[in-house]
């Protein structure tokens, strides 16, 4: 029997299997639907004897004695490639066992859109990955919100707008929306990061870099107590660092390069050596350290207003003195706007 047919064989037992049981969703036509868009000669099992192939594992089941579908993984080789023509296939959702997938520059002939239905939905996953897919197009449906244990999202690198739905999966720990045009169609308008990104509070890192945001940080990401990593550069983000991102003990990467910030960065001393070189305020002229706090610190910061190549700068426009003294205006008015905040409890 050839690997391609084995394939074959071993799906249509599933389908059989789940026939014998009387499951109105059969896993076996399922999966035929999910693989057409694939090229299925790159199928292939991962040994002899194996229970999966290459870009399919499955596992079996604590209930029964049949083996279902856990993980998909195409794109990336030895992992079945996709046809110019293949599109997103939502029947995924309809796995019930699935737990993680993975498209890596899958979507690039035909334009597609990535669709959650409002029915049928059953599977419980835990992971999805939709990496470079440049005809994967529009908006991020509010129908992902279904996706009540979703643990880790990573649509980077696609073509996605806006961010509907996204605030309450709050079992996420990894969210990374990099590199879309989260504008949407309406590029002159400011389009913030959403304050409900502050709501994800298992988040451990939250990646939305070069993703057309602009407007103000919002000042409820201080509130994010788990987070590692914030990436946020090559947006076009304005006004000051809030002051609570200070008070983030878990974080060790923070990346706010190439916005346009300004103001004194709201960091001590010890915050600034504890990132070191983790810490990019880069391609932000606005923005000036404290020099009692940045004295001697090395940092990865380059904070260049005047074309200078120093680790931290004064205001451009004022002497020593005057710095500390805008710096204590402007602590005070970081500690009033923080006491603001709303504690969610």
């Amino acid at each position: 029997m050839s690997k391609h047919n084995d394939f074959e064989h071993g799906t249509k037992l599933m389908q059989h299997h789940k026939r014998k049981q009387g499951k109105t969703h059969n896993s076996g036509d399922l999966l035929f639907h999910i693989i057409t868009p694939f090229r299925r000669k790159s199928f292939e099992k991962n040994s002899p004897g194996s229970s999966s192939w290459h870009g399919i594992d499955c596992k079996p089941g604590d209930e029964d004695s049949y083996t279902h579908v856990s993980r998909l993984d195409f794109g990336t080789p030895p992992n079945p490639s996709c046809k110019k023509t293949a599109t997103f296939p939502h029947l995924i959702f309809s796995l019930p066992f699935l737990q993680s997938t993975f498209f890596f520059h899958c979507f690039s002939g035909t334009k597609t859109a990535l669709t959650v239905p409002t029915t049928g939905l059953l599977n419980s996953s835990l992971q999805h990955s939709l990496r470079s897919n440049p005809a994967l197009a529009g908006p991020i449906p509010p129908q992902i919100s279904l996706l009540k244990s979703l643990q880790v999202l990573t649509l980077s690198q696609n073509r996605l707008s806006r961010d509907l739905g996204l605030f309450s999966l709050t079992s996420l720990i990894h969210l990374d929306l990099s590199y879309n045009s989260l504008t949407g169609t309406l590029p002159a308008r400011e389009h913030a990061p959403p304050i409900a990104f502050g709501s994800l509070a298992k988040l451990q890192e939250l990646r939305l870099s070069n993703s057309g945001y602009s407007g103000q940080i919002p000042l409820s990401l201080s509130r994010l107590a788990n987070l590692s990593t914030l990436s946020l550069q090559n947006n076009q983000l304005t006004g000051e660092i809030p002051v609570g991102f200070g008070n983030l003990s878990h974080i060790y990467h923070l990346n706010l390069s190439r916005n346009s910030l300004s103001d004194i960065v709201p960091f001590d001393a010890g915050f600034l050596s504890r990132l070191g070189k983790n810490l990019d305020l880069s391609g932000n002229p606005g923005l000036f350290l404290n020099p009692n706090e940045a004295y001697n610190v090395k940092v990865g910061v380059d904070l260049c207003n005047n074309g200078s190549s120093s680790l931290f700068s004064q205001s451009p426009s004022s002497t020593p003195n005057q710095t500390i003294i805008i710096f204590l205006l402007h602590a005070i008015r970081h500690w009033v706007l923080l006491l603001l905040i709303p504690t969610g409890r």
